[in-house]
């Protein structure tokens, strides 16, 4: 009789510094099908867990500003910066369609200009 095969993924260990953005899934509320399961957070500390000596992060909840203690990090994604500032970084400022730029592109320009006047920055010394 042949034993059923078993496969095992391998998944490195990512880790977070403090202050990095991440995604967290909470494993347990995902599976039973509850809501308010995933959130963006901001590690606020990292520790080691007693028994198994694995890391495991403290998040600052941003929608609510509540920290969540004990994380697990195999329930955490980084969301690098280049991510989030895409849209900005690869608008089309020459174009002469500001419809053509992403909304988020069009509002921090605006943004930007409502609050200060353009100057060259201050040469570096």
């Amino acid at each position: 009789m042949s034993q059923p095969l078993r496969t095992q993924a391998v998944v490195s260990q990512t880790v977070y510094a403090e202050g990095d953005f991440v995604l967290y899934r909470d494993a347990e509320r995902f599976w039973l099908g509850e809501s308010d399961h995933t959130f963006v957070g901001r590690v606020h500390r990292a520790w080691r867990h007693g028994g198994t000596g694995r890391a495991v992060y403290d998040l600052i909840e941003l929608s609510s500003n509540s920290c969540v203690t004990g994380i697990d990090p195999d329930y955490m994604r980084l969301l690098p910066p280049a991510d989030a500032m895409a849209d900005i970084d690869t608008a089309p400022l020459t174009g002469p369609d500001t419809g053509a730029m992403p909304p988020a592109a069009v509002a921090w320009i605006r943004q930007h200009f409502a609050q200060v006047v353009p100057t060259l920055p201050d040469p570096c010394d």
